[in-house]
């Protein structure tokens, strides 16, 4: 990016998302209901959501300056765009197609916090490459913005998006959730932010043996299971704090606050070799990572957080 004139100071970064709009129907329960079970007792309210909708407000809630690029219903959609823009993010390229508003159908265990969750993409289904090139030229991206993508969107769309940020320089940070079978070549020097089950499932599909620090994805502590895109986003988490921090919205993260792997290592271990704290066999995650960016010959490339 050339210097910025005499007297005119440089573009503060932003935070461009890319993802999805879904309404949350949230039931608490007792217990989960095996198949074909019905569990009563239990208490329903409803949440704006979709992980896509909630980085960006996560973003904004940071300090920095959010856009979103999505779609919602025609008919249903206007609430959950009211408050994506109550919250201070961008909402002008948000376009309104024929099907629903996303809805996402969760079930959660009151005594472990086990969830079962079913979503119909609805309108995130029909989010076209065409729709995410014209919003992003209109943007005008630049090397200080940071473009974020997540799974719950066509394959094309997202393909567009990265290869528009890789065009300008952007920083694309990737929630690989849920994974796609074809994407290894769409995290190719993208800062990706799975979770343990997550970075199995990438691990597997990269060809990576199991053992050696590659995470099983049954092998998941409980009290991780949580989806990231049902967690409140009134509190940012690490990814929020870090991207501020790159587009000058806030402070970096501390060590103290970064979010802790299921053996209660920081994300930031610096690679020392250890066992798991609670069973003393398995690897911490840190390992299964390291093996994941050697196989960017398989197409995968990883940055370290900032």
């Amino acid at each position: 990016m050339s210097p910025p004139a005499a007297g005119r100071p440089e573009r503060q970064g932003r935070v461009i998302v890319v993802g999805s709009v879904n309404v949350d129907m949230v039931m608490r329960l007792p217990r989960l209901p095996a198949p074909g079970q019905t569990v009563i007792g239990g208490t329903l309210s409803s949440h704006n959501g979709g992980k896509g909708a909630n980085q960006a407000v996560a973003a904004a809630r940071a300090g920095a300056a959010a856009f979103f690029v999505g779609a919602v219903g025609a008919a249903d959609g206007q609430p959950s765009v009211d408050a994506l823009a109550a919250d201070g993010v961008d909402v002008t390229a948000i376009e309104r197609v024929s099907e629903p508003t996303g809805h996402a159908v969760v079930l959660v265990a009151e005594d472990q916090g086990e969830n079962q969750i079913a979503v119909a993409a609805g309108a995130n289904g029909l989010v076209s490459a065409g729709h995410v090139k014209a919003a992003l030229e209109v943007l005008c991206l630049a090397p200080a913005d940071v473009l974020v993508l997540s799974f719950e969107l066509p394959a094309a769309a997202l393909q567009a998006a990265a290869d528009l940020a890789r065009q300008a320089g952007s920083q694309l940070v990737i929630n690989p959730a849920p994974v796609l079978p074809r994407s290894l070549d769409l995290l190719a020097g993208a800062i990706v932010t799975p979770n343990a089950g997550e970075l199995a499932a990438i691990a597997r599909i990269a060809g990576l043996p199991r053992g050696h620090g590659v995470p099983s994805e049954h092998s998941v502590p409980s009290e991780n299971r949580v989806p990231r895109e049902h967690s409140s986003p009134a509190e940012p988490d690490a990814t929020a704090s870090a991207l501020a921090a790159r587009t000058g919205a806030g402070p970096s993260p501390s060590r103290r606050a970064l979010p802790r792997l299921p053996c209660g290592c920081p994300r930031h271990h610096r690679g020392r070799r250890h066992l798991h704290r609670r069973t003393r066999r398995q690897p911490c995650q840190r390992r299964a990572a390291r093996h994941v960016r050697k196989a960017s010959s398989r197409g995968i490339g990883h940055r370290r957080h900032p």
